[in-house]
């Protein structure tokens, strides 16, 4: 197996958030699959990072992938924990709304796996680290 379908579960992943009306009303357009650079001010939601591994049995090539999706929160007295609970509840939301659209790879399952919610940034930011589990079939 190799590592072909996580450029489209990546994909699918980002468009999946970037759609989502209630993570719009939240947080506007500020999903990134790369964080600009300086990061944005307020909340904002980031792609990031997967591991990888092989699923593939006698009936066809197969892989899980574990990912992670952030929800960052600045120093802003407005971006405490609360709030980025509440987008981590719509992200949660949008990612069991259905089938992600991956071209020629097929979603068997998507799991929500665990969330770590912690300060960041010298402890003025707050931080909601949500991991997902995918499980991706090749006909």
């Amino acid at each position: 197996m190799s590592y072909q379908m996580a450029a489209a579960l990546q994909g699918a992943v980002y468009a999946r958030l970037r759609s989502d009306e209630a993570i719009a009303e939240l947080l506007g357009d500020r999903v990134y699959d790369a964080v600009p650079v300086p990061a944005p001010a307020g909340l904002h939601i980031a792609l990031g990072p997967e591991e990888m591994q092989d699923a593939s049995d006698a009936t066809g090539r197969a892989s899980r992938h574990d990912f992670v999706v952030s929800v960052i929160a600045g120093r802003e007295r407005d971006s405490g924990f609360a709030a980025a609970k509440q987008v981590a509840a719509a992200v949660c939301d949008a990612m069991e709304a259905g089938d992600l659209a991956l071209g020629s790879a097929h979603l068997a399952g998507l799991w929500f796996l665990r969330a770590r919610a912690r300060r960041a940034e010298n402890g003025a930011g707050r931080r909601v680290d949500l991991t997902f589990r995918a499980l991706l079939d090749q006909g």
